[in-house]
């Protein structure tokens, strides 16, 4: 179908009304807030984190294709009434799978410029916001999983759409932040677009306790998962996010995670923030393992 800047489809902002499952543990398990910690943010489609002190950042997510960009309006005003900034992923595709290019058609596309208007269109409404904006554009693309259709192109190709929309965000907004968002996987270095390009790097640590067991043998705690790709961003020097959180299992599993998410640790110096994603998961995990359900609440409390 002929790609346009705004279509009248997804809201993105917001969806609380939503029914998000159910959770394996029955309390309420967002993460402490401790004294002189890591800043804290979330993804909050059902407004569990609305009345909460001390989160910083309140995160979206928008296709390129299909969003209602009136939204955004609604989201400035929502963070502008709770003192918090924005940080807007933007996923270059439509939400609707039957309209999705194949990965090599998308490529060629956004190469060509078939999206610019797309990115224009955004960054035109974004210019208008009264918040702190932070623009995250095609995250984790370095995964090979299949999972988004921009991951895993050639690194240049990558690279090349990256600086396209980060200069004609720059160019309406010079205030504006960019954050370049890896998942923090092996080989992520060649994706890197270089520093004039990245103010924030973002990572995704999620933890999902069946997964841990039949992948690693054992369960991870929140160090054990965010460690590597912190080792593997920290040599660019940037602040470093972990702009996707989320965890999922028993009690005993969970409590760490808990406990020590947004904890000062020595071993990650860089680490800024970090943002909960608090919906379930919107692609199957392996072995089985369905959609986990991040969120913070279970669905039986209420919103």
């Amino acid at each position: 179908m002929p790609v346009t800047p705004i279509l009248a489809g997804a809201a993105l902002w917001p969806a609380y009304a939503q029914d998000a499952g159910t959770n394996t543990t029955a309390a309420d398990k967002r993460p402490i807030l401790h004294a002189n910690a890591t800043k804290f943010g979330a993804y909050d489609p059902y407004g569990d984190f609305g009345a909460q002190n001390g989160v910083e950042t309140e995160a979206l997510f928008l296709p390129w294709e299909d969003v209602d960009l009136t939204t955004l309006t609604v989201a400035d005003n929502y963070a502008m009434q709770r003192n918090r900034k924005l940080l807007i992923t933007i996923e270059p595709w439509s939400w609707n799978e039957g309209w999705r290019l194949s990965s090599d058609e998308l490529r060629r596309k956004v190469l060509a410029g078939d999206y610019d208007a797309n990115v224009k269109a955004i960054s035109d409404v974004v210019k208008t916001l009264k918040s702190p904006v932070i623009i995250r554009w095609g995250q984790e693309m370095e995964d090979k999983s299949g999972r988004f259709s921009w991951s895993n192109w050639p690194a240049q190709d990558y690279i090349s759409a990256y600086k396209k929309v980060a200069e004609q965000f720059r160019r309406d907004t010079p205030t504006v932040q960019i954050m370049w968002s890896p998942k923090g996987l092996e080989g992520l270095e060649k994706y890197y677009p270089g520093d004039n390009y990245v103010d924030l790097v973002g990572l995704s640590v999620f933890g999902l306790q069946e997964y841990d067991v039949r992948a690693y043998g054992a369960p991870k705690t929140f160090t054990q998962a965010l460690q590597p790709g912190y080792e593997r961003v920290m040599s660019f020097k940037k602040p470093i996010w972990v702009a996707e959180l989320g965890y999922e299992g028993d009690v005993t599993y969970m409590q760490p995670w808990i406990q020590t998410a947004t904890a000062k640790d020595a071993k990650f110096p860089d680490l800024k923030e970090v943002v909960y994603f608090n919906d379930r998961d919107v692609h199957a995990w392996p072995f089985g393992l369905g959609r986990p359900n991040w969120r913070v609440k279970p669905a039986a409390s209420g919103n």
